[in-house]
């Protein structure tokens, strides 16, 4: 079964849940485990909350989710129009942020690669990010 859906929702923090609903419901129908919805609704909140904080930096903008089903694959897309990462590689390490003051953890990314089977980043400055996570599920 091919299947696939695509949102749009303002960088407002209040859309994070809703992002991670919308996309655990579409995914819902290749009967996941509860481990693997939680995988994917997890990566999802990651992913949307970077475009929040990092991206629009709390700002007005839109992220685009893109989620394509194929077999017990799932392809997901996150994409920004935000500020972009200046070092994608550094940004990926454990414990790296680029809000020190805050009480951000710098596990985005790696919370991600451990959630997904797959996690690609690409980003251009004051163009955005798009972050691209697969997985795919058990059968039955």
């Amino acid at each position: 079964m091919d299947n696939e859906m695509k949102l749009e929702i303002k960088s407002k923090s209040c859309n994070e849940a809703f992002a991670r609903i919308a996309v655990a419901a579409f995914v819902s129908q290749l009967d996941p485990t509860l481990e693997e919805i939680a995988d994917v609704k997890t990566a999802v909140s990651e992913a949307v909350t970077n475009s929040i904080i990092h991206g629009y930096e709390n700002q007005d903008g839109f992220i685009h989710i893109h989620c394509i089903l194929s077999g017990r694959d799932i392809e997901i897309e996150v994409i920004d129009y935000g500020k972009g990462i200046e070092n994608v590689e550094m940004a990926k390490q454990p414990l790296f942020t680029s809000c020190p003051n805050s009480d951000r953890s710098g596990m985005g990314f790696t919370i991600m690669e451990n959630f997904m089977d797959e996690m690609k980043v690409e980003s251009i400055l004051g163009m955005g990010t798009k972050v691209l996570m697969k997985k795919t599920l058990k059968e039955g």
